[in-house]
């Protein structure tokens, strides 16, 4: 990890991480972080148990003795599987190859280049499956069968993070990382004893990026500020996330939408899915 992200996670983790069974085959793994170092926007990890009884990881967190144990005793222990799932979240994935140098390590193909100048090391070339932006190279883009079979994934490369959405077909579960928030980030702060509404930019950033009421904080924000780049391939990727059947949606940011998450998702991203339908 690069000395600068020390600042924005818990000295020890292991006080202050929640694990809890969402799913029989769903494990999450949910600890305090602060954006910038100020903002109480929360982290999380996922881990999905494949059929196979393979274990994919998503986001992952800091690799404590306490995950190992639970990791160890979920499915058959053998992460296959390691995703960053943008370009931010990605800091652990060296400790995590490192214990599970067997795993493919996922992530958008630009992060090999943002890891290097932050510092970071070099993933393994036999490791690493980055996925490409060309539309070409991302429609016949595979992970693995076993992985594809449980999987739908959207590359949302308009994203200002470079982000990777996936789909749990078989929970009918959306996994994402900056592409939509739930804050305050409750669960991720539950075992810190901190109040996640404490401090003029967590309020600030609470108010713009909650899915609460008509959400339109939200709507704004994504609209004007993170899809501004590329609004059009923005629409196009989210339009491709909505033909999805999902009903819960784990978030990095912010609690879990356990359920009726589809009707949150589409009411986030009306505005994009409604320029999508006019071909904008």
């Amino acid at each position: 990890m690069a000395s600068s992200a020390q600042k924005l996670i818990p000295s020890d983790p292991d006080k202050v991480t929640v694990s809890r069974n969402v799913t029989p085959t769903i494990k999450t793994f949910s600890a305090p972080f602060l954006r910038f170092g100020l903002i109480k926007v929360g982290g999380r990890g996922t881990i999905v148990q494949l059929r196979s009884g393979n274990l994919a990881v998503f986001s992952p967190v800091a690799l404590t003795e306490g995950v190992k144990k639970e990791i160890a005793a979920f499915g058959n222990g053998r992460v296959k599987y390691i995703t960053a799932l943008d370009q931010e979240h990605h800091i652990f994935l060296s400790p995590w190859h490192d214990a599970y140098p067997e795993a493919i390590v996922i992530g958008p193909e630009t992060l090999e280049e943002y890891r290097k100048k932050q510092g970071y090391p070099t993933i393994s070339q036999q490791a690493w499956k980055g996925f490409p932006k060309s539309a070409a190279a991302k429609a016949s883009f595979r992970v693995s069968e076993e992985f594809d079979q449980e999987f739908e994934y959207e590359y949302v490369s308009a994203h200002a993070n470079q982000e990777l959405v996936f789909n749990h077909k078989p929970t009918r579960t959306l996994i994402e990382a900056d592409y939509l928030f739930n804050l305050p980030a409750t669960e991720q702060f539950s075992r810190s004893g901190v109040d996640t509404s404490a401090g003029l930019m967590s309020k600030l950033f609470n108010a713009l990026n909650n899915t609460q009421g008509s959400a339109v904080w939200q709507k704004r924000f994504i609209w004007y500020a993170i899809s501004a780049g590329d609004r059009k391939g923005f629409n196009a990727s989210t339009s491709r996330i909505a033909q999805w059947d999902f009903d819960r949606i784990i978030p990095c940011h912010g609690d879990v939408i356990e359920k009726g998450a589809k009707g949150i998702f589409e009411k986030v991203f009306s505005w994009h899915l409604e320029a999508a339908r006019k071909g904008h």
